[in-house]
């Protein structure tokens, strides 16, 4: 069997065997088969795409790289929440804390930033003594006790994931429906889980640009999870706009945490709500939607989520005192002001140029051996919608360095369109799936 065989099929469009698509993968993952053939692999998949059946063999040898994560002596309903990848998309920080204080169990194996996108474990980081590298015996320690730990992908789970994950952010192939839904869904099945909630974004700064797309991802991710008997549910949202105001990672942090005192961002807030009700739900907290709802309401309101993330903090190791000084998380040294050029209704803001702006002064990654400035990204003063004056402050960039900052600048200038009339109202949740 040779690579190079391999990687012409699928670029004619050939269904690959299992056992082609497992030398494939274990090849990678000994480092028998080099990053530029595996490169060419993925942009066959990226462009020709996967069976179900592809992609079903894909995920179960990712899953059969390493290890399973047994939580079987962790009480309770595993459940886990994802999402596909946005600008500003900070709910896992918000959604996976008040479904732990209502009671679920919430194993949460998190990724880095991918593309113009926004990372969870990059976000967590920018506490200060946060760790995400938690040994597996210390994950589930931790689980037993809060309900909830955040973690980095290990050397033991999936770890062919792992490397094609940072290959895939390096070679443009991140937007692959079925190298997304494998990559997903093998984490989540390495780990025990009985339940899994998908965000999956579409629109200008998500992965899938068109419904259609998100609903195909959706339903390939759910059928995964059924036939290897999960629940799973997912929600499809729009990423036209970026979610809530901040991007970047510590300006995330103090934008959850601002959310978890219920003084966040309307569309932050009523996403990461219905997430963490679905999360509850499928945990078998409550036996009906609606009263899954209330209860995360609830929890916002009370100050339980809040408190639930305060102590993950210290309980891996950062300073819960971030959440009410943000002084203590890293801060940018200079910042520049963007202006409404006219007087009128914003219309459109580009998720994907404020995503790609903030990655131009440091807040994610153009190769995966990038290192990500924390204090860096960039914060809205507007949504769409909002009327605006001419010269009004339309958002702000928070820099540590000066280059790329003016490529920054033009980008974010782009991404804002001022119109004479509103714009018609788009929903936010736009379909479920599952």
């Amino acid at each position: 069997m040779r690579t190079v065989d391999l990687i012409y099929r699928k670029r004619e469009g050939e269904e690959l065997a299992p056992e082609e698509i497992t030398y494939l993968v274990e090849g990678y993952t000994r480092g028998e088969i080099p990053d530029y053939q595996m490169s060419a692999f993925l942009m066959a998949v990226c462009w020709q795409g996967m069976t179900e059946r592809e992609v079903s063999v894909l995920t179960e040898c990712m899953l059969a790289s390493g290890e399973r994560v047994d939580l079987s002596s962790v009480p309770g309903i595993k459940v886990d929440k994802h999402s596909t990848g946005g600008v500003g998309d900070k709910t896992s920080l918000i959604a996976a804390p008040l479904a732990a204080s209502a009671g679920a169990v919430v194993p949460m194996i998190s990724g880095r930033a991918l593309g113009h996108t926004g990372g969870t474990l990059d976000k967590l980081e920018a506490i200060p003594g946060m760790r995400t590298n938690l040994s597996i015996a210390e994950f589930g320690e931790q689980l037993q006790k809060l309900n909830l730990a955040f973690i980095g992908q290990t050397a033991e789970v999936a770890p062919a994931d792992g490397r094609l994950y940072s290959l895939r952010d390096a070679t443009a192939t991140v937007e692959s429906i079925p190298l997304i839904a494998s990559s997903i869904m093998s984490k989540k099945l390495a780990v025990g889980l009985d339940a899994i909630v998908l965000d999956v974004k579409v629109g200008a700064g998500a992965f899938m640009k068109r419904q259609i797309d998100a609903r195909r991802l959706a339903q390939m991710m759910a059928g995964i999870g059924r036939r290897m008997d999960k629940r799973v549910q997912a929600l499809i949202t729009d990423m036209n706009q970026p979610l809530g105001f901040a991007v970047g990672n510590a300006l995330e942090i103090m934008e959850v945490s601002q959310t978890l005192q219920n003084a966040g961002p309307v569309d932050l807030t009523r996403l990461s709500l219905e997430l963490a009700a679905r999360m509850i739900h499928l945990g078998k907290i409550t036996e009906t939607l609606e009263e899954a709802r209330e209860v995360a309401q609830s929890k916002l309101l009370d100050g339980s989520g809040y408190r639930k993330f305060k102590d993950v903090i210290a309980a891996q190791g950062g300073n819960p005192q971030v959440l009410d000084r943000f002084e203590l998380l890293p801060n940018a040294t200079g910042m520049r002001e963007i202006y409404s050029p006219r007087a009128g209704y914003v219309s459109v803001i580009d998720a994907a140029l404020i995503g790609q702006a903030s990655v131009m002064i440091g807040a994610g990654r153009d190769t995966k051996d990038d290192s990500i400035d924390p204090a860096v990204g960039v914060i809205l003063e507007v949504k769409v919608g909002q009327k605006v004056d001419a010269g009004g402050v339309l958002c702000r960039l928070y820099y540590t360095r000066e280059d790329g900052v003016e490529e920054a600048a033009e980008h974010v200038e782009d991404a804002f369109r001022i119109s004479a009339q509103p714009p018609e109202e788009r929903e936010l949740i736009l379909e479920v799936v599952g």
